[in-house]
C-alpha cells in the first residue's frame, strides 16, 4: 500500500458537454504525504476549488485517478464515498457550515455520530479535539456566541475528529482579520507537524508561506511548484 495520504494522477474534470464543455482541470497530478502541508494558489477560475472537491470526494474526475489512504474514490458507491469522507477527510471552508442550534462540542461530534458512534463516545472524542485547539472552555457555547476565530477552531476540531489524516481547507481565513487568520494558519501547521496532511487553497502569499510546498494552477494545469524548508514549531 502507498504511504501517500492523497494521490491524484492525471486528473481531468470537464463540466458540461459538446460546445459548452469547460475543462476545469487538465491532467493534474498531485500527492500528499503524512505531515505535509501543500498550498494551492492561482487566479480565479484556475481550478483550485475543483481540485479540492475532487481530493475530498465531493466530485469525481472525468478521467484520472484519485486515491485517499490507498482507496480509489472513482470506484466507490455513494454510500462508500460518504464513509471515506466521514472517516478520512476533514473539510474546513470559509463558510464554516456550523449548525447554529448545536454547541461547539455537538458540532464537532456530529461526523462521528453520523458514522454510528454513540453520542457519549462521539462527544468525548470531540472534546479531545476541541481541547487540542484550546477550545475546551467553550465546548458548551453556541456558534453565535463565539468570535470568528473561535468558530474557525470549532470547524477545524470537527474536521479532525475520528483520526482523519487529510485536511482540506478552502480559503479558511478569508473572513478573519489578519491576526486571527495567522493564528488559524499556525494551528494548521501544528496539525501537520503531528502527522496530518493539509491541502490549503489560498490567494494570500503570506498564508502559503506556512506550507512545505506551493502548487500554482493556471487554466486547469499545474504551472509551477515550489518547495520550502519549514521548521517544525517549537512545543509550547
Amino acid at each position: 500500500m502507498s504511504d501517500q495520504i492523497l494521490e491524484m494522477t492525471d486528473v481531468t474534470r470537464i463540466h458540461g458537454r459538446g460546445e459548452t464543455a469547460v475543462a476545469a482541470l487538465k491532467g493534474v497530478t498531485l500527492a500528499l504525504s503524512p505531515g505535509e502541508f501543500v498550498a494551492v494558489m492561482g487566479p480565479s477560475g484556475s481550478g483550485k476549488s475543483t481540485l479540492l472537491n475532487l481530493a475530498g470526494g465531493l466530485d469525481l474526475p472525468t478521467s484520472g485517478s484519485v486515491r485517499v489512504e490507498g482507496t480509489e474514490l472513482t470506484r466507490l458507491s455513494p454510500t462508500a464515498m460518504a464513509r471515506v469522507r466521514r472517516r478520512h477527510v476533514g473539510f474546513v471552508f470559509q463558510d464554516l457550515n456550523l449548525i447554529p442550534s448545536l454547541t461547539a462540542v455537538e458540532n464537532a461530534a456530529l461526523p462521528l455520530e453520523l458514522d454510528g458512534r454513540s453520542p457519549r463516545a462521539a462527544r468525548a472524542e470531540a472534546l479531545e479535539s476541541l481541547t487540542s485547539l484550546d477550545m475546551a472552555a467553550l465546548a458548551g457555547r453556541f456558534p453565535d456566541d463565539m468570535s470568528g476565530g473561535q468558530q474557525q477552531r470549532v470547524a477545524i476540531a470537527r474536521a479532525l475528529v475520528g483520526g482523519r489524516r487529510l485536511l482540506l481547507a478552502d480559503e479558511p481565513t478569508g473572513a478573519l482579520d489578519s491576526e486571527t487568520g495567522d493564528a488559524v494558519m499556525r494551528l494548521l501547521r501544528q496539525r501537520c507537524d503531528s502527522g496530518t496532511a493539509v491541502l490549503l487553497v489560498t490567494h494570500e502569499a503570506r498564508h502559503a508561506g506556512w506550507a512545505d510546498r506551493v502548487v500554482f494552477l493556471r487554466d486547469g494545469r499545474v504551472s509551477d511548484s515550489t518547495t520550502y524548508a519549514v521548521e517544525p514549531l517549537a512545543a509550547p
